[in-house]
């Protein structure tokens, strides 16, 4: 699914209005629809329970008058509150506005006059539906609109957004003064970029988008070079497991990793790897760590390399490590390896005998700070899994603020520089590929901010690189079933006591269709 800025999402609605000769109300209508079954979907029905919409003078403001009126079809108490004189609507927003005097009498809508009036009513509801302003925000929010917005973020109520939380930028994710803190934000038409970057991606919330009716041909048409991982994107990239299968047919995945003390980080990617249906997986690991290692794993094979004194991975080991490559589907390098020079010197040596689907995550990552052109002697395109101070410790004069403030920008940036694929890590993870196309997942919480949850990631992108799937798809792929598996974690843990353990035993859980987050 393409994600878009303001301006490309009026392109479509006026194309579908003028060229496809669909009413700009007939819009609002299945906009409106929409709203309601997520909001129900997502706060339970809403009979008895009493709601209160705020609109602005615009097309948001049109959807959110339709969203009353269908509430108030199915029972709910309804509250509407106009930031704006009803001369002042838009033409098909004062459409919206008689119909839905017609059925809930004008009662049922008040003008904002003062912050005291609107408290009293905010505080009596049980929900609140934000559509004050829509994804032509470009000026700070002054005014009663500002006014409104500290209102109801203040409230302590659930917070519907209708299509992007008020006061955020559509395409920056800025706030402009002051923003809508959402408890579900749903996108109308396509989601928009803004709710994915920057400040958008506290203030949105839970994200859901509604299918308005524009044709497909007008959003093929948009140039957009981002899009959000959906599910049956990454259903669709999982190999067919016919009845004659055997561990030979889902590929071997080797694993380079561990030293004394970070034997965990690769035994985490070892049981990822065969959790998301690799056939075998061995871990190449320093020979004094060998037995820590296997007491570890029931399932995962182990081979024993030669070590520094610091119990590191040694550069004398690299015919056997280039051996143990050879022998193997996929290959991922770096969890617990170390910083030690001698092995940062092996990692750097292992670039040009890179010939196979790979990833590269860690102290592998690590070890080519300042020496990322070394990336381009791999004979295959690797996949990189940093997270925001690996990219800086990557890309020159680059500082984890600066990664974290173009995280898009960044990603597309070093993987078309580079020829690689790049899964930078975070908050809504960046997938860029080397021709500039980029991903954003949008599965994950932050109960996954706990040491080993980005070696589970490596180890289920090499897990499928093993089963021969190309390394875009399963980068992506891999991404959007580990931020569902610690989905899944959250739903049963909570958030707080989160281990990346945790996300391991869900991740059989993500793999099946019927699973939702």
């Amino acid at each position: 699914m393409k994600i878009v800025t303001g301006t490309e999402m009026q392109t479509l609605d006026r194309r579908t209005i003028t060229e496809a000769h669909v009413p700009g109300t007939v819009l609002m209508e299945r906009a409106g629809e929409g709203i309601v079954r997520y909001l129900e979907e997502h706060c339970g029905p809403v009979r008895g329970k009493t709601i209160t919409i705020l609109c602005g003078k615009g097309n948001n403001g049109g959807d959110g008058l339709v969203v009353a009126r269908l509430l108030h079809r199915r029972h709910a108490r309804i509250h509407v509150v106009l930031l704006t004189p009803i001369t002042d609507l838009s033409r098909d927003a004062a459409t919206m506005y008689r119909r839905l005097v017609r059925v809930a009498g004008k009662t049922a809508i008040v003008r904002f006059r003062s912050a005291a009036q609107a408290q009293a009513l905010l505080a009596s509801s049980d929900i609140l539906v934000d559509a004050l302003l829509g994804t032509g925000l470009s000026s700070l929010v002054t005014g009663a609109y500002r006014e409104a917005i500290e209102l109801i973020n203040n409230a302590g109520k659930p917070v519907i957004a209708v299509d992007i939380p008020s006061g955020l930028h559509a395409d920056t994710g800025a706030v402009l003064g002051s923003a809508i803190h959402a408890t579900l934000t749903i996108a109308c038409g396509l989601p928009k970029l803004g709710l994915y970057v920057g400040a958008g991606i506290d203030q949105a919330g839970v994200i859901r988008v509604v299918d308005i009716g524009i044709p497909p041909a007008y959003m093929d048409a948009i140039e957009s070079q981002t899009l959000l991982l959906t599910s049956d994107s990454a259903f669709q990239s999982l190999p067919e497991r016919l009845p004659s299968s055997h561990k030979g047919t889902f590929g071997h995945a080797g694993i380079i990793a561990g030293s004394v003390g970070k034997t965990g980080a690769a035994a985490l990617a070892a049981r990822a790897a065969l959790r998301v249906g690799a056939g075998l997986v061995t871990v190449a690991t320093p020979s004094s760590v060998n037995d820590v290692l296997e007491a570890k794993l029931l399932e995962a094979m182990t081979m024993p390399m030669p070590e520094t004194k610091a119990r590191t991975l040694a550069r004398s080991g690299l015919d056997r490590v280039v051996a143990f490559i050879q022998a193997r589907t996929a290959i991922a390098i770096g969890p617990g390896l170390s910083t030690h020079p001698e092995t940062v010197e092996l990692v750097q040596s292992m670039m040009k005998h890179l010939d196979r689907p790979s990833v590269l995550d860690a102290d592998a990552l690590n070890a080519l700070a300042g020496r990322a052109s070394l990336l381009t002697e791999c004979k295959t395109p690797p996949i990189l899994t940093p997270h925001p101070g690996e990219m800086a410790r990557l890309e020159v004069d680059a500082t984890t603020q600066s990664v974290n403030a173009d995280r898009i920008g960044t990603a597309r940036r070093f993987a078309r520089e580079r020829g690689v694929f790049v899964v930078l890590k975070g908050a809504r993870t960046v997938i860029a590929r080397p021709d500039g196309l980029v991903a954003i997942c949008p599965t994950g919480n932050p109960g996954m901010a706990t040491a080993g949850t980005g070696d589970v990631l490596t180890g289920m992108i090499v897990g499928l690189l093993a089963q021969r799937i190309p390394a875009w798809e399963a980068a992506c792929a891999a991404t959007y079933f580990h931020g569902l598996a610690g989905d899944l974690a959250s739903r049963h843990l909570g958030q707080p006591g989160m281990l990346a353990g945790d996300l391991i035993a869900q991740i059989p859980y993500a793999l099946q269709r019927t699973t939702t987050a």
